[in-house]
């Protein structure tokens, strides 16, 4: 058994002696270091699912843009949507930092969409028929999952595409001519299927056909109710100033303008309340943990007392006392913290990637993880190594 001389001791060896109290009791060590790694991960996995989560909303935002302005007419008293003046779409084309601007027309509420004509009328799952300028897509950053968007040739026959959330409820997961849907009791060949639109939701759960469909096949013309447009970054705020008038010069109280991104800038911000949230509760976990060391630390103390004397009658000083338990205490926090870190890395990854988010655990919240489980491990074990180092070597050795 190799002696330490404990009147000078180094680094290593308070490191040593501090590390062989844990091995003397490794289950007890194990149970109050799971507690702090339970703190840590909790902390850290809403940072890092929170930091994931903002990252690839940030993304999105880069990819689709924030220059994204959509004006409606609002709603009638009895809830269906207003229509813009037929003009509307060519005035707002006039305005100089308007890059795009394309229109959707809302058919009436008694055009309904079925998987077959055998569907009964009740059943209509909610899905509301638009008739869409042939450029929609490349206005609101709008993508074809599966088959092709309407172009010149089939805006003008009985075609449609289907919203991501549209397709699913009609049970269709591949566009094909030749299966036919019901729209408004006329039989229509789905061509294309959306992926989801953030910018714009409505669009998910909607039947898409070109306006000269509309006209032509179910007889109803249809007149603009939503208006997508693109303006200069530099320009939003003053384009979307000028939109109402300009669209509605007799009533531009009936028209409402918004900006799309601005719903996911407030998620963003909803997260980060929601998150602070949780991040106390991993603080009372952590704190939880603190105090099963410091229970681990003053019942070792009890135990260790002939241990405790010894060292005191063979010269070791208070000094070295506590700062052999407090260095007991910082190696157990330490272990815990460690094991919560790697946690909290597993899932966040596992949770990214099945989310397919960015992984992202921002360096900070490491950092902060590992300098609270410091703070920890001296604030738990404080009160214990001075209690040590307050028994006197005869005390000790006599209980």
């Amino acid at each position: 058994m190799t002696t330490v001389d404990i009147r000078r001791l180094a680094v290593a060896d308070v490191l040593r002696v501090g590390a062989r109290g844990l091995r003397s009791r490794p289950l007890r060590a194990v149970l109050s270091a799971l507690g702090i790694a339970i703190g840590i991960a909790a902390m850290l996995t809403v940072v890092g699912i929170s930091a994931s989560g903002r990252a690839d909303l940030q993304r999105t935002l880069d990819q689709l843009g924030t220059n994204l302005l959509t004006v409606e007419g609002g709603q009638t008293n009895q809830g269906e949507a207003r229509q813009l003046p037929d003009e509307s779409v060519a005035m707002i084309r006039r305005i100089g930092p308007v890059t795009a601007a394309s229109a959707l027309r809302q058919l009436p509420d008694s055009v309904h969409v079925y998987r077959n004509d055998h569907v009964p009328q009740q059943q209509t799952g909610g899905i509301l028929v638009y008739a869409a300028d042939l450029d929609l897509p490349a206005t609101v950053g709008a993508t074809i999952a599966r088959g092709a968007w309407l172009n010149q040739a089939t805006a003008s026959f009985p075609t449609a595409v289907l919203g991501a959330d549209a397709a699913q409820r009609l049970g269709l997961t591949d566009p094909d001519p030749r299966v036919l849907i019901d729209i408004g009791g006329a039989p229509f060949a789905v061509i294309g299927i959306l992926a989801p639109v953030p910018l714009a939701p409505e669009l998910d759960s909607a039947a898409l056909i070109g306006p000269a469909a509309a006209a032509t096949v179910l007889a109803v013309p249809g007149h603009p109710t939503t208006i997508y447009l693109r303006a200069d970054d530099a320009q939003v705020a003053a384009v979307r100033d000028v939109l109402a008038a300009t669209t509605n010069p007799q009533a531009p109280y009936l028209v409402a303008v918004s900006r799309p991104s601005d719903a996911l800038v407030a998620k963003i911000a909803t997260e980060r309340a929601l998150n602070g949230l949780l991040l106390g509760l991993g603080a009372v976990a952590l704190l939880v943990g603190g105090l099963g060391v410091a229970n681990t630390m003053v019942i070792s103390i009890l135990e260790r007392r002939s241990e405790i004397g010894l060292r005191r009658a063979l010269g070791a000083g208070r000094s070295q006392i506590r700062l052999q338990f407090l260095t007991e205490s910082l190696l157990l926090t330490c272990l815990g913290g460690l094991a919560g870190l790697a946690l909290s890395l597993l899932v966040t990854a596992g949770y990214a990637t099945a989310q397919q988010w960015p992984i992202v655990l921002p360096a900070w919240a490491i950092g902060t993880g590992l300098a609270a489980t410091l703070a920890v491990g001296v604030i738990a074990g404080l009160y214990p190594a001075v209690r040590a180092a307050r028994l006197s070597p005869t005390e000790a050795l006599v209980s």
